[in-house]
C-alpha cells in the first residue's frame, strides 16, 4: 500500500486521507458527491450512456418472446399436405436431399391442425393461433427457413441467445445495451423476464467479457402478480432512501478507492455501475410492475383472467410497460413446455391457448400505443421439431429448418419468406441461419453486426463472429 510522508506541501485533502485510515476522506468525498447529487439531476452517464447508432434505425428497442423448448413449424406456421399424403411411410435421406439417400429419418406424421390463409397477404397460420391469425396476420414477417446448429436445448439455446453454441459469449440483449446504452436512467438497459434456469442458465442473458452493467436483469420465474413488484429485495424496509445513499456513497468511494489502486478490474467498474442502477430502480421499478394503473379492457386483452394465459398475459404486459420506460431489449419467455416428444397435439393445443391472446393483445397493445412501429417484436426458439414421430405421437428436436417470425420496428409485415422442402425437413429456398438472424435485428436497431465489436483476448469480437447477412428481403 502506498503511504504519505506529511511535509509542509501537504494539503488538507492528504492530511484527510493519512489519517484515521482515511475515513476523513471517504466523509468528504460522500458529502461533495451527495451535494453535487442534489444540485443536479446529471444525464446518463458510464457505459448505459446513450450512444448513437451507425445509421438511421428503424427500431429503438426489442421485445423478444422465447417459446422455450421448440414449437412444431409443421404444425404451427409451415403446412405441409405431404406428410397427411404419406403418414407412416419411412422418411428417407433421398426425400429431402440428403446426400446419404438411404438414411433412415423416421416415420412420416401427419399434422393434426388444420391451417387456413389470413389477412390480405394470405400468411398461413394454424388454427392454434386464432386470436394472433385474425388481428395480426398482415403485421407477419413469417420466416420459414430458419437454421441452426445444436440438436440438443443446451447448444441451440446459446446459439439462439448469444451466437455461439460452445463457448461463453456476450448475450444478444448485451450487445444491444453496449450498443446503443439505455433510454431511461432508472431502469437497466436490458431485462429479462422468466428466463431459462437450465439449458445455459444465466449464459443465456450474461454479458461474458461486455462490461457487467450490459448483463440482463432477470425478473423471477413465478407468475407476477399485479400491484406487487416480482424483484428480489428492490425495496429496503429497514433504511430509508437517505440513509440508503449514505451508505452506498461510502461502498462507491470504497471501491472507487480500491479501483485506482489496483490495475483496471472490468468487475469492479460493472460493480460500481450496478450499485447505482440498483439504488435507482427502487424508485422506479414498483411502479412500473405495478398493473394497479391498467383497465380492464387492457387486462383483458392480454388474458390476464384467471385462464391459461393469465401468467404469460402478465409478462407480456410488463414488457410492453417496460418499453414504454426506454428498455431496449426485453426478453419475455414460456417455461419449458414446448418440448414436446410425446402427445404433440395435446402439448401443442395446451402452449398455444397460454399465448394466443398475449402475443395478439400485445401486438394489439403496442400498435394503439404509436409503439409497434419503432418496437421489433420476435417471436421463436431454439429449434423447430421433426416432420416424423416419435415415441408415436410426439415429434424430436430439429434444427435443420423452422419458423420464427417478427413484427413492428422495420419487419416486412404480411410476408412469408424462404421456404422448406415439402416435408418441412429443410429450406430449399432463401434459408436464414441464427446468424443472419441477429445481424438482421442489429441492422433494424441501426447497428452494423460487423462494426459492433469488442476487444478481448487479443481480438476483435462480435454477435455474429465471422458470419451472418443482413436478408434485406426481411426489411419493410
Amino acid at each position: 500500500m502506498r503511504c504519505h510522508h506529511f511535509t509542509n506541501a501537504a494539503t488538507r485533502r492528504d492530511l484527510l486521507k493519512a489519517s484515521g485510515c482515511g475515513f476523513g476522506s471517504l466523509a468528504l468525498a460522500a458529502m461533495a458527491g451527495r451535494d453535487s447529487a442534489a444540485a443536479t439531476v446529471p444525464p446518463i452517464t458510464g457505459p448505459l450512456a446513450p450512444k448513437p447508432p451507425h445509421f438511421p434505425p428503424r427500431a429503438k428497442r426489442v421485445i423478444f418472446l422465447f417459446m422455450w423448448g421448440g414449437p412444431s413449424h409443421v404444425d404451427l406456421f409451415d403446412p405441409k399436405p405431404r406428410l397427411a399424403t404419406d403418414a407412416g411411410k419411412q422418411l428417407t435421406g433421398k426425400d429431402v436431399g440428403l446426400p446419404e439417400a438411404e438414411k433412415q429419418l423416421g416415420s412420416i406424421m401427419a399434422s393434426p391442425f388444420a391451417f387456413s390463409q389470413h389477412g390480405e397477404s394470405g400468411v398461413w397460420i394454424s388454427e392454434l393461433f386464432p386470436q394472433l391469425a385474425a388481428r395480426h396476420a398482415d403485421r407477419l414477417c413469417v420466416v420459414r427457413s430458419m437454421h441452426t446448429e445444436g440438436t440438443a436445448h443446451g447448444e441451440a439455446l446459446l446459439k439462439l441467445h448469444t451466437g455461439q453454441s460452445n463457448l461463453v459469449r456476450p448475450s444478444v440483449g448485451a450487445w444491444v445495451s453496449y450498443g446503443l446504452g439505455s433510454e431511461s436512467e432508472s431502469l437497466p438497459a436490458f431485462v429479462t423476464i422468466s428466463p431459462p434456469r437450465g439449458h445455459g442458465g444465466v449464459q443465456n442473458y450474461g454479458s461474458s467479457f461486455l462490461p457487467a452493467i450490459h448483463q440482463g436483469t432477470a425478473i423471477g420465474s413465478a407468475e407476477i402478480p399485479i400491484g406487487k413488484a416480482a424483484v428480489s429485495h428492490l425495496t429496503n424496509p429497514r433504511l430509508d432512501a437517505g440513509l440508503q445513499r449514505d451508505q452506498l456513497e461510502l461502498i462507491q468511494t470504497l471501491n472507487r478507492e480500491h479501483r485506482q489502486q489496483t490495475v483496471a478490474d472490468r468487475t469492479i467498474d460493472g460493480l460500481i455501475d450496478s450499485y447505482e442502477l440498483a439504488f435507482r430502480m427502487q424508485s422506479t421499478m414498483p411502479a412500473v410492475m405495478s398493473f394497479a394503473d391498467e383497465t380492464p379492457e387492457t387486462l383483458a386483452l392480454y388474458g390476464i383472467d384467471g385462464s391459461a394465459s393469465d401468467n404469460f398475459g402478465r409478462q407480456c404486459l410488463l414488457a410492453r410497460r417496460l418499453a414504454e420506460q426506454g428498455v431496449r431489449y426485453i426478453q419475455v419467455s414460456t417455461d419449458y413446455t414446448w418440448d414436446h416428444h410425446q402427445k404433440v397435439q395435446d402439448g401443442h393445443v395446451a402452449e398455444a391457448a397460454k399465448t394466443d391472446r398475449p402475443l395478439a393483445g400485445l401486438l394489439d397493445d403496442l400498435a394503439r400505443r404509436g409503439l409497434l412501429d419503432d418496437t421489433l417484436v420476435v417471436w421463436g426458439a431454439e429449434f423447430g421439431r421433426t416432420p416424423t414421430a416419435e415415441n408415436g405421437d410426439g415429434r424430436g428436436h430439429h434444427p435443420q429448418g423452422f419458423t420464427m417470425w417478427m413484427a413492428g420496428g422495420g419487419a416486412k409485415g404480411g410476408l412469408t419468406y424462404g421456404t422448406t422442402d415439402e416435408f418441412g425437413y429443410a429450406p430449399v429456398e432463401n434459408g436464414v441461419h441464427m446468424h443472419d438472424l441477429h445481424a438482421t435485428l442489429l441492422h433494424l436497431l441501426g447497428l452494423d453486426h460487423e462494426q459492433l465489436t469488442f476487444r478481448h483476448a487479443g481480438r476483435d469480437f462480435r454477435l455474429t463472429d465471422v458470419y451472418g447477412r443482413v436478408v434485406h428481403d426481411l426489411l419493410a
